[in-house]
C-alpha cells in the first residue's frame, strides 16, 4: 500500500489513525500482534524493528529467543474491526546482530522468499502464480470440551438437515440434505449475504474475487476462489483473508472453521492450489500438442510434485484432522496420480483452463490449517526438483488416470500409491523425503527438525485421548 515512512503518516494524518497493529506469522500459520501510539511510529521502527520473545512463537530455543520484527508497510491495510482507528502492518523477523540485524532463517515469510529466489536463480522461471480455493464452514454455535471426565463437541448450523424437525423456534424449513448444498439457492443458501459481504470486504482489501458460492456441506459449507497472485504475496492474502472471513463472521454472530473435517459424514474443507509458472512474463506450462495440452515443464513439475507428495503433505496438511478428511468416497483425493477433470486424484487438470496464460493445475490434497508460507513453499521445491531432474510422471506411474479412481478394480487400485493415512505416515515420510527443500537454503533442517518434533507432539496427544466413540464400541467388553 506504501512505498515510504512519508506516505504511511500521510494517511495516517488525512484519516486520524491512532494505532498500528504489527501481525507476525508463528511457526503454526496463526498471526500474533502488538500495537503502538501512531506517535510511537517513527523512522527507527522501520530500521531497527520492535523487540519480541521468539520463542513463543514456536521459532527460537528460549537461550537464544531475542528477536526483532520490522514492518513491511507495502503490506499495510486500514483494519476495520477495531473501533480505533487503526492501520496493521505485515511484519519480517530478524535476528538481533553486529553491525546489522539478518533475516530469521525459520521465519515461514522468509522462507517463502527464499523459494521465489530459488526459483528465478535456477533459469527454470521468474515467476509462479497460485491461486488458493477457501473452503470453510460458517456455524451458528460451537462449544467444545476436553477434560478428563467429560469430552464433548456441539455444533449447529441453521440450515443443517438436524434442525428439519425443530419445533422451538420458528421454523420454515428449506434445510439443506447431507452433502446436498453444491451451487445451492436461497432460500436454501442462507448465507449469501454474508458470502457476499465477505467477498466485497476481500475485494477492498486487494485480494481480487473470482467467485464465491455454497459448498457440498449442507451446514454451512461455502467457497470463495480468489484470483492469482505470486507466491509470498498469495500467502500473505491468504493469512489476511482467513483474518477477514472469521472476524467480520465473529461480528455478526455467526463462528467460522475451516478446519479439514469439523463434522463427521459431510463434505470436508480443502484449499486446492492452483499453479503455474512464467518466465519473462510468458506461461510455461502450455503446448497444444502435450498431455492435456500441458508442457514437459509442467509433467516433470506434476512428476516432482507427486514424487514428494506424501513428505509435502507434511507442510500442506498439517493437522491431525487433515487426514479425517483424505479419507476415500468424498471428493477429497488420496490416490497420488494426476488427472484431467478428475477430483479423486492429488493433481487435476482443470478442463475449462484452455488457454495458454489459463493452462495450470491444481493440489488438491492441501487444506486451511497449513502455513500457508511453507505450504507453498515445500510444493515449488517439489516441483522445481521435478523440473530440474526431468521426473516423468507417467515413466513413473502417476498417470493420467482419467477415470474415477474408486471404481477401479481392486488390481488396479493397488497399482497407485496413496496419501498418508494420518499426520505420522506424512511426518515419516518428511523424515526420510526432505533434501528437495534443503536446496539452495530455503527450508533450513532446524526447522524442518522443530516442524515434525512439534507435530508429533500434537499428534501424540490427539492418539493418547480417549474418545466418546471409543465408549461406543468398547464399554461393555
Amino acid at each position: 500500500m506504501f512505498k515510504n515512512y512519508e506516505e504511511v503518516m500521510d494517511f495516517c494524518r488525512a484519516k486520524e489513525i491512532k494505532m498500528i497493529d504489527f501481525k507476525v506469522i508463528d511457526l503454526t500459520g496463526r498471526w500474533r500482534h502488538l500495537s503502538i501510539p501512531i506517535a510511537r511510529f517513527t523512522p527507527d521502527t522501520l530500521r531497527y524493528g520492535i523487540g519480541f520473545d521468539g520463542s513463543n512463537y514456536g521459532f527460537a530455543p528460549v537461550e537464544n529467543s531475542d528477536m526483532v520484527f520490522i514492518p513491511d508497510i507495502t503490506t499495510t491495510v486500514y483494519e476495520p474491526f477495531t473501533e480505533v482507528p487503526t492501520l496493521s502492518m505485515i511484519c519480517d523477523v530478524f535476528v538481533i546482530a553486529q553491525p546489522e540485524n539478518y533475516h530469521f532463517d525459520q521465519y515461514p515469510r522468509n522462507i517463502a522468499r527464499r523459494a521465489e529466489d530459488f526459483l528465478r536463480n535456477s533459469g527454470v522461471a521468474d515467476e509462479i502464480r497460485v491461486g488458493p480455493e477457501y473452503e470453510f464452514h460458517v456455524f451458528d454455535h460451537i462449544s467444545y470440551e476436553c477434560l478428563p471426565h467429560r469430552m464433548a463437541v456441539e455444533i449447529d448450523a441453521e440450515q443443517a438437515h438436524w434442525n428439519s424437525g425443530e419445533s422451538q423456534y420458528h421454523n420454515q424449513g428449506y434445510k439443506i440434505p447431507v452433502k446436498g448444498g453444491y451451487h445451492i439457492a436461497p432460500p436454501q443458501d442462507v448465507l449469501y449475504d454474508l458470502r457476499a459481504r465477505m467477498c466485497v470486504l476481500l475485494e477492498s482489501n486487494n485480494i481480487p474475487v473470482k467467485y464465491h458460492h455454497h459448498e457440498v456441506g449442507g451446514p454451512g459449507q461455502i467457497e470463495i476462489e480468489v484470483e492469482f497472485g505470486t507466491l509470498c504475496d498469495m500467502a500473505d492474502k491468504t493469512m489476511l483473508a482467513k483474518y477477514l472471513i472469521k472476524n467480520l463472521a465473529f461480528q455478526e454472530g455467526k463462528t467460522v472453521t475451516f478446519m479439514p473435517k469439523p463434522l463427521y459424514g459431510e463434505a470436508g474443507n480443502g484449499m486446492h492450489i492452483h499453479m503455474h509458472l512464467f518466465k519473462n512474463g510468458e506461461p510455461l506450462f502450455y503446448d497444444e500438442n502435450g498431455y492435456s495440452c500441458l508442457s514437459k515443464e509442467a509433467l516433470f513439475f506434476i512428476g516432482g510434485l507427486l514424487k514428494h507428495a506424501s513428505a509435502v503433505l507434511a507442510f500442506t496438511s498439517p493437522s491431525t484432522n487433515s487426514y479425517k478428511r483424505l479419507v476415500p468416497g468424498y471428493e477429497a483425493p488420496v490416490n497420488v496420480c494426476f488427472a484431467t477433470a478428475n477430483r479423486s486424484a492429488v493433481i487435476r487438470v482443470p478442463a475449462y483452463a484452455k488457454s495458454p496464460y489459463q493452462k495450470r493445475f491444481e493440489f488438491r490434497s492441501a487444506d486451511a490449517t497449513c502455513n500457508p508460507y511453507l505450504a507453498f513453499a515445500a510444493i515449488l521445491m517439489a516441483g522445481i526438483d521435478g523440473i530440474v531432474n526431468r521426473i516423468d510422471p507417467v515413466a513413473e506411474g502417476f498417470g493420467p488416470y482419467d477415470v474415477n479412481l474408486y471404481n477401479l478394480p481392486p488390481e488396479e487400485q493397488s497399482k497407485i500409491k496413496s496419501l498418508p493415512r494420518n499426520l505420522d505416515e506424512a511426518l515419516d515420510a518428511l523424515e526420510k523425503d526432505h533434501d528437495f527443500l534443503l536446496a539452495g537454503g530455503v527450508f533450513p533442517q532446524r526447522l524442518i527438525d522443530i516442524w515434525i518434533e512439534n507435530k508429533r507432539k500434537e499428534a501424540r496427544k490427539i492418539n493418547d485421548q480417549p474418545h466418546p466413540l471409543e465408549f461406543e464400541l468398547y464399554y461393555d467388553l
